[in-house]
């Protein structure tokens, strides 16, 4: 029932203009209001996946995706109205990695903790890129595409939100059970942003990106990150982060209708060490 519902929410979002305008914001929430794929999914390329190929898949994200324990498994979401691509294992200059042939399309990949994590630590990941999307402007609600990120979906006081906010996810808890998280960390790759620029979210201040790479300068080499979750977030809002509720991996090109190939190598989610 919660799936026919999230879909028909969504696609209402698509066929009214007038509320068109929360779509990119939704999608940036890791699929909070998006339907999960079943053991079998068409691609944007009309491919049928079967079990043998989810299973693959599956066990590529538990092997390369490392987090503290969840009994939920990495799960890939499609957005209705959304071109969906699959991501498939596979190895990229000698690294197993998970690939994604973008195509104006929305990737998803997403583990949220059934306990969220107080105390979120240190964050390693690696990422790889053949080309840019076409125009892509963190800061423009229209151009806001990215060809990698990894997200981050934090608790914390809802009181303090505004009321648009609150709107937004009571309409969302309402149709899919699952409320916004209060504040997304997202680190990105961006077109001209330089490294170490915080955008934030047209719609809302409470989904803020933190540029990582910029530029073409890095196409077709791996780039490593190692971050210090507490320490971003507090540079990104302002504030000290609430525990953490999921992590996704996103490749995003449907507003800027660029075609690109991705690659996400290991990401290494740690607890923070308690201080002495």
């Amino acid at each position: 029932m919660r799936h026919s519902l999230s879909c028909s929410f969504v696609s209402t979002f698509f066929f009214k203009p007038r509320l068109g305008v929360w779509v990119g914001l939704l999608t940036c929430v890791f699929g909070l209001v998006a339907c999960s794929v079943p053991p079998d999914v068409v691609d944007g390329a009309g491919e049928a996946h079967g079990s043998g190929r989810q299973l693959a898949l599956s066990r590529a994200a538990h092997l390369l995706l490392t987090t503290p324990s969840s009994t939920v498994p990495w799960q890939p979401f499609a957005l209705p109205g959304k071109r969906y691509v699959a991501y498939e294992p596979v190895v990229a200059l000698a690294r197993p990695s998970l690939r994604v042939h973008a195509d104006s399309s929305v990737s998803i990949l997403r583990r949220r903790f059934e306990s969220p994590l107080p105390m979120p630590g240190r964050l390693s990941f690696s990422w790889k890129v053949d080309a840019l999307p076409l125009a892509a402007d963190l800061a423009a609600a229209e151009a806001s595409d990215s060809p990698v990120g990894v997200v981050l979906g934090f608790e914390g006081d809802r009181s303090r939100w505004t009321p648009k906010t609150h709107r937004l996810s009571e309409m969302t808890r309402l149709l899919t059970g699952e409320e916004l998280p209060f504040a997304t960390l997202m680190y990105v790759w961006g077109n001209k942003e330089a490294p170490g620029t915080v955008v934030v979210n047209p719609r809302t201040d409470r989904i803020r990106k933190l540029v990582l790479d910029s530029g073409p300068g890095e196409l077709g080499r791996w780039r490593d990150h190692v971050r210090d979750v507490q320490a971003d977030y507090r540079l990104v809002f302002g504030e000290e982060p609430g525990p953490l509720r999921v992590v996704a991996l996103m490749t995003d090109t449907d507003n800027t209708s660029s075609a690109l190939t991705a690659w996400y190598g290991a990401l290494t989610l740690e607890n923070a060490v308690p201080a002495r």
